[in-house]
């Protein structure tokens, strides 16, 4: 299909169901001729025709960290045909004790519960507590979790991390963890929580731990991706998804260069239009999309069993 950028993507997916319809009351009015309106919406409904073809996982997504209800976020879903969204809800302020994870993940359950067709759960928690999280790691196992989503309270390659990723190689599961800005270009303020993971931090632990399975969290959402691609290149057991709502040009293409077609996924991290957008302006061929949008993190969730169909 022909490339588009970001911005033609948005206004093209944002006027298509709105000028359909105005149009339509417009034709009844004898306003604008039938021919002359369709000419106008053909590429955009031949651009959503192509957006819709795809089958869609969204590899970052969460709920009640925001406004939004899980209904909120099946109403994005559904206009940019994305599947099923992976979903969690991390403690994303202050040392995140076990009453506090342990909610967050039953917030999730119950959102899994209210649309089980559409949302697959991911577990949170905070390391420095390691009883209480490997219990939590068993309980959401066996509710029906797939992973794990991690915030700033610890790096991924400290200590405290080392038997819970043991735990997920045992699992054959994959663990997502927040990632911050890196050594390349920008030093962290500060301010800045001590537990934030930089690129660095993740070739740490996928040096020490080659059989587990670590997500380098929303190349496109502020971090300094062409020092994360080329810090990552090396380690095939780090994937990372392509979401965030900074979508700078060139990120999929940059990515896709370094750490090629098989470790990248499609995720959205709430900002559904962008993400959906930017993959569809890359410079990919029809099987590269299929595979970010869809097959790569399926083939993740097929290692424990819990793929989709």
């Amino acid at each position: 299909m022909a490339q588009l950028n970001r911005r033609q993507f948005m206004m093209s997916t944002a006027a298509t169901a709105a000028g359909l319809l105005i149009g339509k009351n417009l034709i009844g009015n004898d306003r604008v001729g039938t021919e002359a309106f369709y000419q106008q919406n053909e590429k955009r409904s031949s651009l959503m025709r192509s957006v819709m073809s795809y089958r869609k996982l969204d590899a970052h997504a969460h709920v009640g960290l925001g406004v939004e209800t899980p209904r909120d976020y099946i109403d994005f879903a559904d206009r940019l045909g994305i599947e099923k969204l992976i979903i969690s809800k991390p403690v994303t302020r202050g040392e995140a004790p076990p009453e506090e994870f342990k909610a967050s993940n039953d917030y999730v359950l119950k959102a899994v519960k209210e649309f089980p067709d559409r949302f697959i759960g991911q577990m949170t928690f905070n390391v420095r507590y390691q009883k209480e999280t490997l219990m939590e790691i068993d309980r959401r196992v066996d509710q029906g979790f797939v992973g794990s989503k991690t915030y700033t309270q610890v790096k991924i390659n400290d200590p405290l991390f080392y038997p819970i990723i043991e735990k997920f190689i045992d699992l054959k599961m994959i663990m997502l963890m927040h990632a911050g800005i890196g050594k390349a270009r920008v030093i962290l303020n500060p301010g800045e929580p001590k537990g934030v993971s930089i690129p660095e931090d993740f070739v740490d632990a996928a040096k020490r731990y080659p059989e587990a399975m670590f997500q380098f969290a929303h190349l496109a959402g502020g971090v300094d991706w062409e020092n994360a691609c080329k810090a990552l290149k090396d380690y095939p057991n780090v994937y990372a998804d392509v979401s965030g709502s900074n979508n700078e040009a060139g990120v999929i293409d940059f990515a896709l260069k370094y750490l090629g077609e098989d470790r990248l996924f499609f995720g959205c991290d709430g900002s559904y239009y962008q993400g959906v957008g930017h993959m569809m302006a890359a410079n990919l061929t029809e099987n590269q999309r299929r595979k970010i949008f869809f097959d790569n993190y399926n083939n993740i969730l097929r290692k424990a069993g819990r793929n989709v169909d």
